[in-house]
């Protein structure tokens, strides 16, 4: 994504979703000892540092302020060697794109090896009801490829890797050592529980509910209760919550979906500031 599509989506979605009480972002901080946030607009960028090892989770926008959002948290671009890529919308891979600015040049991209199809041509990122399409992603760096299921390591994390398609043919959400979940744009959070992501943005919306809802299953048939991350409205440690509507997917057009704990116009960033974002001991 270039910045003049950084540019436009800030321009057009602004004027889209202002007042719908959709994205309800978390400011720039610290979740936990373990967990950390940046907010880039609409949009959370995430940190899991374990011992001298940091993962970066989702690249955000292509988003000038990063680096210094990152210095609030105590972070730094060059603590960076790893990137999981839970998709390849424009704003979850800015950081990380040819023209994102080069400041995780030499980080390893992981991502899912169906969402990969985006990357190489042989898929076209489709939104609005398929009406429209997002430019093509294109990443320079050294790239894994994840299956389904796949388990591996980096330094001391466990990773666990989950498909959950709908939203983009390949979403893939992460288990960090088991009790972290970052489900980028797989689930929406609003006021009264969990519900699949935006139906005008998925792929195929018939396909995300039947995904969430197997996802939902794989959790609860192994007793896992993580903490559950969106890459756009916060996060939950309570299951019953997150999937309390997994058979319907988020409408902006209908107002039982409209959050009232949400920011009226969600690309103001006046209340995310360094004085907030503390550093755990």
């Amino acid at each position: 994504m270039s910045k003049k599509s950084t540019a436009f989506q800030y321009k057009f979605m602004r004027w889209m979703y202002r007042g719908k009480g959709i994205f309800n972002p978390l400011n720039t901080g610290w979740i936990d000892e373990h967990l950390a946030c940046v907010r880039e607009w609409i949009a959370n960028v995430f940190f899991y540092r374990k011992g001298d090892t940091v993962i970066m989770i989702d690249a955000g926008y292509h988003y000038e302020r990063l680096e210094e959002k990152m210095g609030w948290l105590g972070l730094k671009p060059a603590q960076i060697s790893n990137v999981l890529l839970t998709h390849l919308d424009t704003d979850h891979t800015g950081a990380v794109e040819a023209d994102g600015g080069g400041l995780f040049r030499n980080a390893t991209v992981y991502l899912g090896e169906i969402e990969n199809r985006y990357l190489t041509g042989e898929r076209k990122r489709r939104v609005l009801y398929r009406l429209g399409s997002l430019p093509r992603v294109r990443i320079p760096n050294e790239k894994v490829l994840l299956r389904d299921g796949q388990v591996f390591t980096i330094g001391d994390i466990q990773i666990e890797c989950f498909l959950v398609p709908g939203h983009t043919w390949g979403h893939m959400v992460y288990l960090l050592d088991g009790r972290y979940l970052l489900t980028g744009d797989a689930i929406w959070l609003g006021a009264d529980g969990g519900y699949s992501f935006l139906a005008s943005l998925a792929e195929d919306n018939r396909l995300a509910v039947r995904a969430l809802a197997a996802f939902e299953a794989k959790l609860r048939a192994r007793g896992l209760r993580p903490l559950v991350i969106t890459g756009h409205t916060g996060y939950s440690a309570d299951l019953d919550f997150v999937f309390a509507h997994r058979d319907l997917c988020c409408k902006t057009s209908d107002k039982r979906y409209f959050n009232p704990a949400a920011p009226y116009d969600a690309y103001d960033e006046s209340e995310d500031t360094e004085a907030r974002a503390v550093v755990p001991l």
